[in-house]
């Protein structure tokens, strides 16, 4: 996929054409067309990268993740993942797996149960 398919589907989510995008970053209205046939400069794909709140890897192509948060875990994923840690330092490798298959399920149900407070023991 090219940058500028991948602008051009960034651009459908966030409901906008691409004059608009290029509008909104101070571009010419056909900037984003140009990208084509040509590349934009760093600055200016870094512009669009934090427009749509992705990396500039992903709008490369480089990698699939549009996340800008690369391998950096954010505080509850840190909390979480030393939990898992602790919880299953004394088990053997087919144990944790058994454990995490587990955690995963139970996460499903209580992501399902998040719209419905009356399934919440306080």
């Amino acid at each position: 996929m090219t940058l500028f398919e991948r602008i051009s589907i960034l651009a459908k989510k966030h409901d906008k054409s691409l004059k608009e995008v290029a509008e909104d970053l101070g571009l010419s209205r056909n900037a984003i067309y140009q990208w084509k046939t040509s590349s934009p400069k760093a600055d200016t794909l870094q512009k669009v990268a934090t427009y749509f709140k992705v990396s500039t890897d992903f709008l490369l192509g480089k990698t699939d993740n549009p996340s800008t948060k690369g391998d950096l875990l954010d505080e509850e994923e840190t909390d979480l993942l030393a939990a898992f840690r602790l919880e299953s330092e004394d088990m053997t490798d087919e144990e944790k797996k058994k454990f995490n298959n587990s955690l995963k399920g139970m996460m499903k149900i209580a992501k399902g149960l998040l719209n419905d407070d009356s399934k919440w023991k306080e």
